[in-house]
């Protein structure tokens, strides 16, 4: 499983400039409102340094890695929940994403007009944020209408349900995301409405290139707005990104190491996604192909191998493991085997991060 994020802000706060460098997918940035109109969707590979490590020892004919896929929609502005801009028909095109990442304009560019004439991070986040909630609201508000004629002729599935919604309501009524209202009690019966304030969400400071580290105030006032809601924060110049994107794999580190970075904005917005979402990676490793595989953190070995496919989980017999730190200390399945590190593991084994697995099925 890879996962999907949904890339939202104002219009020209920098999202598709990001998404171009992220993707190579050539969706249009121009210096004016509604530029996107339909989303634009992109693939992105996941830099893995541990993949590479794993690829030096083995040579294998082909490195697989794990992916993102990035759907930028057009700019949302004040009133898109009532259908100002393009309105909803931007909304729905996020509402089956697994994450959000709010790019919010952190610099300042005469050349590059701001809607609201201003450039004020905090005021952004509140316009987003409002259409967001008033788009959920809507939803909430008509899902209770349909449901609450079974929940009075005595359907219990009904009642339960209408609890749910009505939690859900009230935080929305108050101005709050929806993901205050979602517990482990309601959330398989929320599951299905896809609420925008339920995903979980990264800020994205979109900052100039004089502050790479996100030292300014407005970079600042973003992060504070992602730690109060217990979001993901990230710092990401656009057109930094936009000239990481065109470099070969090793002008990029030597442009990477000038700039004072390790990572670029992408890898550390992918790092803040698995962590936000949840999600570990596992490798496997031979001389056809050396593959990163993601899975939610506490999968067992049989959830696991039906990531590859179902049948390895239906047949799942055991799983033979190396730990990533003794592969690479060692440099072969074969000397970990020798030394005792290759261990079989049942049903019940949980997957840890990094981990080398070989599955063994019968179906």
């Amino acid at each position: 499983m890879g996962f999907n994020c949904g890339i939202v802000g104002l219009p020209n706060v920098g999202k598709s400039t990001i998404f171009n460098a992220m993707t190579a997918a050539g969706a249009a940035a121009s210096n004016y409102p509604f530029c996107t109109i339909d989303p634009n969707i992109g693939m992105v590979p996941v830099r893995d340094a541990r993949m590479v490590k794993l690829a030096e020892l083995v040579k294998p004919e082909r490195t697989v890695p794990t992916a993102v896929e990035f759907v930028d929609i057009a700019g949302i502005v004040k009133g898109a929940s009532k259908g100002e801009g393009l309105g909803n028909q931007f909304l729905g095109n996020i509402r089956n994403v697994d994450m959000i990442a709010h790019v919010v304009r952190c610099f300042e560019d005469p050349d590059v007009v701001h809607v609201e004439g201003r450039v004020d991070p905090l005021a952004d986040i509140q316009v987003i944020e409002t259409e967001l909630c008033l788009a959920d609201l809507d939803a909430i508000t008509k899902r209770i209408e349909r449901t609450l004629k079974a929940a009075k002729s005595g359907d219990k599935t009904a009642q339960e349900a209408i609890i749910a919604y009505e939690a859900v309501k009230r935080c929305l009524d108050e101005g709050r995301p929806a993901r205050g209202a979602v517990n482990d009690d309601n959330i398989s019966v929320l599951r299905d409405m896809n609420l925008l304030t339920a995903k979980p969400i990264v800020f994205v400071a979109n900052v100039s290139e004089d502050d790479l580290s996100g030292a300014s105030e407005a970079a600042h006032v973003v992060r504070k707005a992602a730690e109060e809601q217990g979001a993901g924060f990230v710092v990401i110049c656009g057109k930094i990104e936009s000239e990481i994107a065109e470099l070969g794999e090793g002008e990029r580190a030597e442009f990477l190491a000038g700039l004072g970075l390790v990572d670029s904005g992408l890898d550390r917005l992918a790092q803040a996604a698995y962590k936000l979402l949840g999600l570990i990676t596992y490798f496997t490793a031979g001389k056809k192909e050396v593959r990163a595989w993601t899975i939610r953190d506490g999968s067992k070995a049989p959830q696991a191998a039906g990531v590859i496919h179902t049948d390895f989980e239906r047949g799942f017999i055991r799983a033979e493991v190396m730990a990533y730190e003794d592969f690479t200390k060692h440099g072969s399945e074969a000397a970990c085997r020798e030394k005792g590190l290759l261990r079989l593991e049942g049903k019940d084994y949980i997957v840890k991060d990094g981990d080398i697995m070989h599955f063994r099925f019968n179906v």
